[in-house]
């Protein structure tokens, strides 16, 4: 195709100012790149010194006392009523416990020795087991959130050239 004289320094113009439109932008990209970063720092300087303060201030005179009161009456409770109860329960099971066990003994001299009990794992060991691969899954998870690539999040830091026209 064979363009004129005329079209192609009309065609040469237009892609200069593209060009350099295109510079511009990558100078204000890079700008509000800089406001933005200043106006985070600011805004956590204003959060540490102005809204922190109230907030602890706040908490400290309405809702602390409340929260106190409750943890005292917990504790109270725990210590006056939940305790002596399970304490008591807890005795009499291991009474029932140790009777049970007495008389098992004195049942295994009339036959003949009984099999040795299999034991396996406990439901400690079975809770702690569970926790820690939650605990691990945790770990695994947080870790592929922090290292996982975000293109989306990606910005370039030298200012990229024109499109050819």
């Amino acid at each position: 195709m064979s363009l004129t004289r005329k079209r192609k320094k009309e065609l040469r113009r237009l892609q200069h100012d593209a060009t350099e439109l295109w510079e511009h932008q990558q100078q204000l990209v890079g700008h509000a790149a800089n406001v933005a970063r200043e106006a985070s720092r600011q805004l956590g300087n204003v959060g540490r010194e102005q809204v922190l303060p109230a907030v602890q201030e706040t908490y400290n005179r309405h809702f602390a006392p409340s929260i106190n009161r409750g943890v005292k009456a917990g504790r109270e409770a725990m210590d006056k009523k939940v305790l002596p109860a399970v304490g008591g329960v807890l005795g009499t099971a291991m009474s029932a416990w140790d009777a049970a066990n007495a008389k098992r003994q004195g049942l295994s001299f009339t036959r003949e020795p009984a099999a040795p009990v299999k034991r396996g794992p406990g439901i400690g060991s079975i809770v702690a087991i569970v926790l820690g691969v939650a605990a691990a899954a945790g770990v695994l998870y947080a870790a592929w959130q922090a290292l996982r690539t975000d293109d989306e999040l990606w910005v370039a830091d030298d200012p990229l050239s024109a499109p050819e026209a």
